[in-house]
């Protein structure tokens, strides 16, 4: 889509909503956000620039999502010679996860957010079309299924993570965002079980929302059909999805006429809604103006899809044993596992790196590949860089992250590459979620490892606005697949 037409249709948007915005304050915070800043300047692909470094050596990059595409591309801006390898089987690793969101709450469809990886190969780029089965960080070199051995002087990680639903007893199953997903789907989107967390699960969620809509337009009973939102005790991509779907749900159900009739309860591992204090007690704020409920520290263990029962391991601490040199008592962790039922559910899968990483000498004892967060840099192999949700990073685990990462990743790799005593780029661990609170508002949550809101605008980022809405429907797909993508986003 061409830079005009989207600015366009955002405006259109905005004029319609009298007396809130106007055009001319519209376009100054789109020059002013960084988010919104590609829709100005990225949105279609820009001139190349000069090549910078002269630096030589094979570069391979296994995974050609977003995060690897938009360093191939960036690295061949760069180089004057590049030598520059993808490792990828899937036809379709360009997706645009964000947008799974959208398809659940029935906005976009799933081609919306399909793309060809050959499409957006940066030019003069090698693509193998296999998967990495094997590394070799200290032969330099990966192994792929049919056999082969590809060597490399330089690697950068991008594989992405797995979602793990096998790791949920009564599920099975540990897929990707997009390829195959015929085993999960045995017992997911269907029967009150969905999850917006691979495409075609985002396709089943909307239609299950429909389904729960249909069943409470004919539920007489005094006591609510019960709808569950779980996250996980892992790391996890999209840390806002797993309430952003409530959200969702709970304005499709009103816009239908029956919220009153179904009990909405988010079940969160963790003691709070986010990391960063601002935005938990925004969000806890906005829970309780929609009557939401919510458990604090349960975590899905198990399904039984037949009866529609949930397990839940349920924790909590107690005071043990009083320690006189401290002066205070040891806490003790407790457990109970707690079963709930359930006529709707979404399961945010444990997630994790792909076994070929984490087992791997460039993995870590927790999957994710060891970097220093600052330059994305192995801690052990200075000639391997990981970006993306397979990077070992205290947070960031976001489209919007890998933005922010993927001009690290190429300018220290250059440096590395050039000999260099010091790495030029850093990584201050931004990260933005465009928190949907309704089909037609976001909070912009954006932040860094100060955990403190790091808004781009000088706007209360606590707030739900309608803009962030057309910013979100309108500006970051194409911000992302033709700003990104072209290195220069």
């Amino acid at each position: 889509m061409k830079q005009n037409k989207i600015i366009e249709e955002v405006l259109h948007e905005i004029e319609k909503q009298e007396g809130i915005l106007s055009r001319r304050e519209a376009m100054k915070l789109l020059a002013l956000s960084p988010i919104a800043a590609g829709v100005l300047g990225s949105a279609s692909v820009p001139v190349a620039a000069k090549a910078s470094s002269n630096a030589k050596g094979k570069i391979v990059i296994v995974g050609a999502g977003l995060a690897g595409m938009a360093t191939a591309a960036r690295l061949t801006h760069t180089l004057s010679n590049p030598d520059i390898t993808i490792i990828e089987p899937n036809p379709k690793s360009v997706s645009y996860q964000p947008g799974q969101t959208l398809i659940a709450a029935g906005i976009w469809k799933k081609s919306d957010i399909e793309y060809e990886t050959a499409k957006f190969l940066p030019s003069g780029v090698k693509w193998i079309q296999d998967f990495v089965v094997g590394f070799d960080p200290d032969a330099n070199k990966v192994r792929l299924k049919n056999g082969t051995e590809v060597s490399y002087d330089y690697l950068i990680v991008a594989t992405g993570l797995h979602l793990n639903f096998g790791a949920i007893k009564g599920l099975e199953g540990e897929i990707t965002s997009s390829g195959e997903n015929e085993i999960v789907k045995k017992k997911l989107g269907k029967d009150g079980v969905y999850s917006i967390y691979f495409a075609d699960g985002a396709v089943d969620t909307y239609k299950g929302i429909q389904e729960l809509i249909v069943k409470a337009k004919a539920h007489t009973g005094s006591e609510k059909l019960q709808a569950l939102f779980t996250d996980p005790d892992t790391a996890i991509k999209c840390g806002g999805a797993p309430k952003k779907i409530m959200y969702i749900t709970h304005d499709l159900l009103s816009k239908a006429g029956v919220r009153d009739k179904v009990e909405l309860i988010f079940c969160p591992s963790g003691d709070k809604m986010f990391g960063v204090p601002e935005y938990h007690e925004a969000i806890l704020e906005q829970f309780k103006v929609r009557n939401f409920k919510w458990e604090y520290k349960t975590n899905l263990i198990a399904i039984d899809t037949d009866k529609k029962i949930a397990t839940f391991e349920k924790k909590w601490l107690e005071k043990g044993e009083y320690d006189e040199d401290l002066q205070e008592y040891t806490m003790v962790v407790k457990s109970e596992n707690v079963e709930k039922k359930y006529d709707f559910i979404h399961v945010t899968p444990p997630q994790k790196a792909p076994d070929v990483v984490g087992n791997s000498p460039l993995g870590s004892n927790k999957g994710w590949v060891p970097v220093v967060k600052e330059t994305l840099q192995h801690v052990k192999y200075k000639n391997v860089f990981a970006i993306g949700d397979v990077a070992a990073l205290p947070m960031g685990k976001t489209g919007g992250s890998a933005r922010k990462q993927y001009g690290v990743v190429a300018d220290n790799l250059i440096a590395v590459m050039e000999k260099k005593e010091s790495l030029p780029s850093a990584y201050d661990g931004y990260t933005v979620c465009p928190l949907i609170t309704s089909i037609g508002t976001v909070m912009m949550a954006e932040f860094n490892w100060t955990a403190k809101p790091t808004p781009s605008v000088p706007l209360d980022p606590t707030q739900e606005r309608w803009f962030w809405w057309l910013v979100k429907v309108y500006a970051l797909k194409p911000m992302t697949i033709y700003g990104m993508l072209s290195g220069r986003a």
